[in-house]
């Protein structure tokens, strides 16, 4: 983890996070604290991600989605070098578990 956004005010914002129960309740939620482009950008990353897990290259997913070649980089480093986070939530999401044991 990276010890930079590790803070009190992150681990505040994570709890608020937790609490959402419904897509409804997080589109509420994320419309009030993100702007409409942080918002888009995240979710555009989210399927930057998906895509590169599913096998597409730089061009169908920029096709796809928009993504600019420097972000599918960036989230393809992410997928490659990161703390994990995105396969966490996939394993979560597709098979019901997560990755890593618990």
């Amino acid at each position: 983890m990276n010890k930079k956004i590790k803070t009190e005010a992150v681990d505040h914002l994570f709890d608020a996070i937790l609490t959402l129960k419904t897509p409804d309740e997080c589109y509420k939620f994320f419309e009030d604290v993100c702007t409409i482009n942080e918002l888009l950008s995240l979710s555009q990353r989210y399927e930057v991600a998906k895509m590169l897990r599913e096998g597409q290259t730089y061009l169908e997913i920029a096709d796809r989605t928009g993504a600019s070649t420097a972000t599918i980089s960036r989230v393809n480093r992410s997928l490659n070098y990161g703390s994990d986070g995105y396969d966490m939530v996939f394993g979560r999401l597709h098979l019901g578990e997560d990755t890593d044991g618990e």
